[in-house]
C-alpha cells in the first residue's frame, strides 16, 4: 500500500516519538516532565490525525455517503480521545496530578467509543458487509466475543487485580465500572471491524482491504492498551510515559493511519 502525504508524516511522527519513549526509559525516567511532555506528544496523534480525517471525510460527501460518515465518525472519536489526553496533560503539568483517573478527562475518552463504533458500522455498509450481521456466524460472532472478554476482563480486573477487595467508596465503583468500560467498548468495535474486514474485500475490488485491515489491528491493540491501563492503575504500578503509554501510541498511529488511507484519491467516490 503507498502511503498518502498525511500517512508518510503520521509515519514519521511515529518513529519519532519511539525514539523518544525509547531514550525514556535508557535514561530509567519513571516520572517527571519529560514522561508527562511524552503523553502529551502521543495525543497529537489522534487529535491532528482526527481534525485531518474529519476535513477528509468531506472530499467524501460527509455525512451524505457511508464512506464520509465512516471517516468522520472514526476521526471524530479520535479527535475526542486526544481531547481527553490534552486534559490529562493539563492535570499533569498544571494540576500536579501524575494519574488523574478517574478525572474530566475520561469523558472525553468514553465518549469515543460510541464515536468509534459509529464510524465502523458506517464502513459496514460502505463496503456491503451489513449482510454478515445477519448471518448465524455474524451473529454468533457479534454476541459471544463481547460476553466473553467482558467475562475475561471483570475476572482479571476485579478477581485478580483487586484480589477480591470490597470496594465502597465512590472513585472506586467509578473507577472500577471505566475499567470495564473501556475494554468492552474496544470489543464491541473490534468485533465490527473483523465482520467488515471478513467481507470487504469482495467489494470495490478490494481498495479498502489495507485501510480496513490496520483498523482491525489498530483497534485491537487499543484493546490491550486499555486492559493494560486499567490493570496496572489498580495494581499502582502504570505511571505517564510507560510501556502502557507505548502500546496506546502504536494503537492509536494504526487508527488514525488506516482512516487516512481511506482516501478518496484512491477510488472513484461514485463507486459508493
Amino acid at each position: 500500500m503507498s502511503l498518502n502525504l498525511a500517512q508518510k508524516i503520521l509515519s514519521g511522527y511515529l518513529v519519532i516519538l519511539i525514539l523518544f519513549w525509547i531514550w525514556i526509559h535508557l535514561n530509567s525516567l519513571t516520572g517527571g516532565p519529560i514522561n508527562d511532555f511524552y503523553s502529551f506528544s502521543f495525543g497529537l496523534i489522534p487529535l491532528v490525525g482526527g481534525l485531518w480525517g474529519i476535513w477528509q471525510s468531506f472530499e467524501w460527501g460527509g455525512l451524505g455517503s457511508y464512506v464520509g460518515k465512516s471517516i468522520l465518525f472514526i476521526s471524530a472519536g479520535s479527535f475526542l480521545w486526544g481531547i481527553g489526553t490534552m486534559i490529562w496533560a493539563y492535570y499533569n503539568f498544571f494540576a500536579g496530578v501524575a494519574v488523574p483517573y478517574p478525572s474530566i478527562a475520561d469523558l472525553f475518552y468514553v465518549a469515543t467509543i460510541p464515536f468509534w463504533a459509529l464510524g465502523v458500522s458506517s464502513l459496514s455498509r460502505a463496503t456491503g458487509t451489513r449482510t454478515g450481521l445477519k448471518t448465524a456466524g455474524g451473529k454468533v460472532l457479534a454476541y459471544s466475543v463481547p460476553i466473553l472478554v467482558f467475562i475475561v476482563s471483570y475476572y482479571l480486573l476485579v478477581v485478580v487485580a483487586r484480589e477480591g477487595a470490597l470496594i465502597t467508596s465512590f472513585e472506586g465503583i467509578l473507577k472500577l465500572a471505566l475499567d470495564l468500560i473501556y475494554p468492552l467498548g474496544d470489543v464491541i468495535i473490534l468485533t465490527l471491524a473483523i465482520i467488515v474486514y471478513g467481507l470487504s474485500r469482495q467489494y470495490l475490488g478490494g481498495i479498502y482491504k489495507m485501510p480496513t485491515h490496520i483498523l482491525l489491528l489498530g483497534f485491537t491493540i487499543m484493546y490491550f492498551a486499555d486492559f493494560i491501563f486499567s490493570y496496572t492503575t489498580t495494581r499502582e504500578t502504570f505511571y505517564t510515559g510507560s510501556f502502557g503509554d507505548l502500546v496506546f501510541t502504536v494503537a492509536l498511529f494504526l487508527i488514525t493511519l488506516g482512516t487516512l488511507g481511506i482516501n478518496p484519491a484512491t477510488a472513484n467516490k461514485s463507486a459508493i
